[in-house]
């Protein structure tokens, strides 16, 4: 019976231990899988832009190679693969927003291409500066960068003369809405793993 209860608790000692590498080998994973997702998606953007610009500038050439490349992108790896002709299109403007991603990339490795896409949508260089060390040093998800982006928290921080009340509203409506989120952490993780699949 001590036999019993010694194997018992070395069982759940060892058991404890393998969920810890487990997780650690998720986390890894994890950021390993968004730095490749994310540097494919800014090489074809790149590849996208050099074929555009051997003298075929016109916009009318630029639609019809996005939807020939989907085309044929969709019949080699599939019609929900993430490369139809809006996916191209972002992956054409990541690049030309960020043309110096790997520069980017090694201090803001947290960010993943959802983190991107929705910088894509501020002009405003400053801002996006702005939105994507904040989002990557507060390590903020996905849905929290666009909630914020969505409410100009960068442009209602530099307009006001009490920047510490706007960012403290901000930090608490940030960490309530952040609450809300932890729950959808495997999703994402589940999603990254299916976008790696599609590479």
């Amino acid at each position: 019976m001590a036999k019993e209860t010694d194997i018992a608790s070395n069982i759940d000692g060892l058991v404890n231990d393998l969920k810890e590498i487990i997780e650690q080998g998720r986390q890894q994973s994890s950021v390993v899988i968004n730095s490749v997702i994310c540097m494919t998606y800014w090489k074809i953007g790149h590849r996208i832009v050099e074929e555009e610009q051997q003298g075929k500038h016109r916009a009318e050439y630029g639609k019809q190679l996005l939807k020939r490349l989907a085309l044929r992108l969709s019949l080699e790896y599939g019609i929900n693969s993430c490369y139809s002709a809006r996916d191209l299109r972002n992956y054409r403007q990541f690049y030309l927003t960020f043309n110096d991603y790997p520069k980017w990339y090694a201090s803001v490795p947290n960010l993943t291409w959802t983190h991107y896409r929705s910088l894509l949508r501020v002009n405003d260089v400053n801002a996006r500066k702005w939105y994507l060390k904040e989002a990557a040093m507060q390590t903020w998800p996905t849905r929290t960068l666009d909630r914020n982006i969505n409410s100009q928290y960068y442009f209602r921080l530099m307009q006001s003369p009490d920047k510490s009340a706007v960012a403290a509203e901000m930090e608490r409506k940030t960490s309530d809405f952040l609450a809300m989120i932890w729950q959808d952490t495997a999703y994402c993780m589940e999603m990254n793993s299916c976008l790696l699949l599609n590479i």
